[in-house]
């Protein structure tokens, strides 16, 4: 009996050497990925507070011998990086307004009401995600130019509030068709319209999807090159992800320092926005996963 207690303590003292050993072996796979992931905006950082000499110096360095912010200073300045910065707070602010609401109606009108062309409306809005951006690309560009809207801020704002886009309109459905519809019964028993159970009673209920939906369209309108580039012509009208070119000279030599400095202004607004918000964009998405 004592024998097989014994062999049993040490069968259960190697499970949990095993257990430990595969937990140790996870930890650092997951700290080399973590490792190779973060190097570049490490070595973006780096590079932002380096001399120009040093940037090129080889063979490189990690960390800057003589750190400096004059490629911050230099960089805000010589490109008028506060204009772009401006220009790009407000589309952003102004498309993510759009994406939400806008989004989130379309959604609660395929998750309240139905009709015989629901289902067939609902495949088609699907099927949109399939269409690459380059599909649509001319037939859009020709219509904001025959409404006279290039070079202007429409075509970068205007589709946010015509939808939102599919994705976030999915996620949007799931989440309502998990609210029981006696909620909107009881609101209109006490005299609420439709809209009003939409704004009163079903949005506010729908938090966690909405701040996920807000911090993607936030990261996504921010950091948007292509868009801007298509429909924007003048230099005063450029967000940060256009101005960060004019970094590059006429002979092909590039401002690293400057460069990386703006790049890294550029992304402080995004990884605070996110870092704050983690919390509810994984529990919106997960919730909008499950349910439905």
């Amino acid at each position: 009996m004592t024998i097989k207690k014994g062999a049993a303590c040490m069968h259960t003292r190697s499970q949990k050497n095993a257990r430990r050993i595969g937990r140790i072996l996870t930890y650092l796979i997951l700290i080399f990925a973590a490792v190779i992931c973060l190097f570049p905006f490490l070595w973006m950082i780096s590079t932002s507070f380096k001399v120009t000499s040093e940037i090129y110096k080889m063979p490189p360095s990690l960390l800057p011998e003589h750190p400096t912010v004059e490629n911050f200073v230099e960089g805000w300045k010589g490109a008028d990086f506060g204009l772009y910065f401006r220009n790009s707070l407000f589309v952003t602010i102004l498309a993510t307004v759009g994406t939400v609401l806008s989004s989130s109606f379309v959604a609660y009108g395929f998750a309240r009401f139905h009709s015989r062309t629901s289902g067939f409306l609902f495949n088609i809005l699907l099927a949109t995600l399939m269409l690459p951006t380059q599909v649509t690309l001319i037939p859009q560009y020709l219509m904001f130019n025959n409404l006279g809207m290039i070079n202007t801020y429409f075509p970068l704002i205007l589709p946010s509030w015509l939808g939102g886009g599919a994705f976030n309109i999915f996620l949007f459905i799931q989440f309502f068709r998990s609210l029981p519809k006696e909620l909107d019964e009881a609101a209109k028993i006490d005299g609420a319209n439709s809209f009003q159970v939409f704004l009163r009673i079903l949005l506010p209920s729908v938090k966690p999807v909405m701040l996920a939906v807000l911090v993607m369209a936030l990261v996504y309108n921010w950091n948007d090159f292509f868009s801007p580039l298509i429909y924007l012509n003048d230099n005063v009208k450029f967000t940060i992800a256009i101005g960060l070119q004019f970094f590059k000279g006429s002979q092909g030599n590039v401002q690293m320092g400057q460069m990386m400095a703006m790049s890294l202004v550029a992304l402080l607004p995004v990884l605070v926005i996110f870092a704050t918000c983690q919390k509810y964009f994984i529990q919106g998405i997960k919730m909008s996963g499950l349910k439905g």
